[in-house]
């Protein structure tokens, strides 16, 4: 871990603290696009928000690079109790509620073109999708208005299972094959979308259900946090449909889509490939750094609360976003979220930045790694291929 050991303690500040607000920004956008759309910038106005996000942010993550600096264990309790980092979080759902009602607006006046149609739904899909990284953040405090907030985020989407998968099911058997969530080596991400969205979505049932009937009670009740995730988007495409008219169904249905999707890319990119390994005992091993890529590329981390650090999240699931470390020996991703998103949508790319990296991880033992079953053979042939052309070392 790098800790700046010139600073006590008690004197050290967060240099990034002044910058934090700027994950508001992503929900800001769409105010833009307005903006300039009604300037006469026509239906392009509508992909300044795709544009920012995956064009604009991997030049500059580029440009500005890695700060691996870690707070000093003792001012962790300090940050981990201070209300501003915790508002910024709170504040991201009226942005991303008041960008949802201005896209909904929009298009129910019927004035855009099918470019800049497209360009409204990929808008406040990828504001709503970043909201699930608000939400996961949320989520997964002690606090019950937090749990409440986090739920509140997911509801645009209609992705409020997310809430019971991801705590109770993701991070128990997270770099498994048994996790939906866990992306394979040799796997794609089209390969990946399918199997993740219906396999997160009937674990939660699943599991939300089954804490009911231990309890010798019926799941079907307010209590239950899956239903009560739906009613709330229920509720909320219910008034936006009142608002504007049935004609933004579709619209709040290809948002939601965006922006589960976007998720679940960010979830493939986080564990591709990393396998827990069992113990004697026949048990996986427990949660490590080891078994989440990480990143610690500036401004992507700011834009999502420091999401990048995932290993020491995995780790540490309760440590709030300003105080998670990086560590020497997590595997590094070779960029930011925002540039990996790109490559993960390519599978030939992907698997070119990224199946090596996973091998190196655990020493070319591809029988360490999560791999996907049908690509295996693929796997194994190229290894060898790789084996019988590399030159001996030479001896002499």
């Amino acid at each position: 871990m790098a800790v700046d050991a010139t600073v006590t303690p008690t004197a050290w500040r967060d240099t990034r603290r002044p910058l934090w607000p700027l994950a508001l920004l992503v929900p800001a956008l769409p105010f833009l696009g307005w903006a300039a759309w009604r300037a006469g910038g026509g239906a392009w106005a509508w992909w300044l928000t795709p544009a920012f996000v995956f064009g604009l942010i991997p030049v500059v993550d580029l440009l500005i690079g890695d700060d691996r600096r870690n707070p000093p264990d003792e001012a962790v309790p300090r940050l981990q109790a201070d209300g501003y980092y915790r508002w910024l979080t709170y504040l991201y759902l009226p942005a991303q509620y008041a960008a949802l009602v201005v896209c909904c607006a929009v298009w129910a006046s019927g004035d855009l073109t099918a470019l800049g149609s497209a360009g409204l739904v990929a808008t406040i899909g990828v504001v709503n999708g970043i909201a699930i990284n608000t939400a996961h953040e949320l989520g997964h405090k002690r606090e019950t208005m937090e749990r409440w907030l986090s739920k509140v985020a997911l509801a645009p989407t209609g992705y409020g299972h997310f809430y019971v998968e991801h705590n109770r099911g993701h991070h128990t058997r997270v770099a498994t094959p048994e996790d939906p969530a866990s992306s394979r080596l040799g796997e794609s991400f089209w390969a990946f979308w399918p199997r993740t969205v219906w396999g997160s979505l009937r674990s939660a049932w699943r599991l939300e259900t089954s804490r009911f009937r231990r309890r010798s009670r019926n799941p079907w009740t307010w209590r239950n946090d899956i239903l009560n995730a739906w009613a709330m988007t229920l509720a909320l495409y219910a008034l936006l449909v009142v608002a504007f008219g049935p004609v933004v169904l579709p619209f709040l249905i290809l948002q939601a889509v965006v922006g589960f999707s976007l998720l679940e890319a960010v979830n493939y990119l986080e564990h591709y490939g990393l396998a827990r390994q069992r113990t004697a005992a026949g048990r996986y091993e427990k949660v490590d750094p080891r078994h989440s890529w990480n990143s610690d590329r500036t401004v992507t981390n700011v834009f999502l609360f420091q999401l990048q650090r995932h290993s020491d999240h995995h780790a540490n699931p309760l440590r709030r976003y300003q105080t998670l470390r990086s560590f020497d020996f997590s595997p590094q991703l070779p960029a930011g979220y925002a540039t990996m998103l790109v490559a993960a949508l390519v599978p030939p790319v992907w698997r070119r930045v990224m199946d090596h990296r996973v091998l190196a991880h655990y020493g070319g033992d591809l029988d360490r790694a999560n791999v996907h079953p049908p690509a295996l053979r693929r796997l194994r042939e190229r290894q060898r291929r790789r084996t019988m052309t590399t030159p001996e070392p030479y001896a002499g």
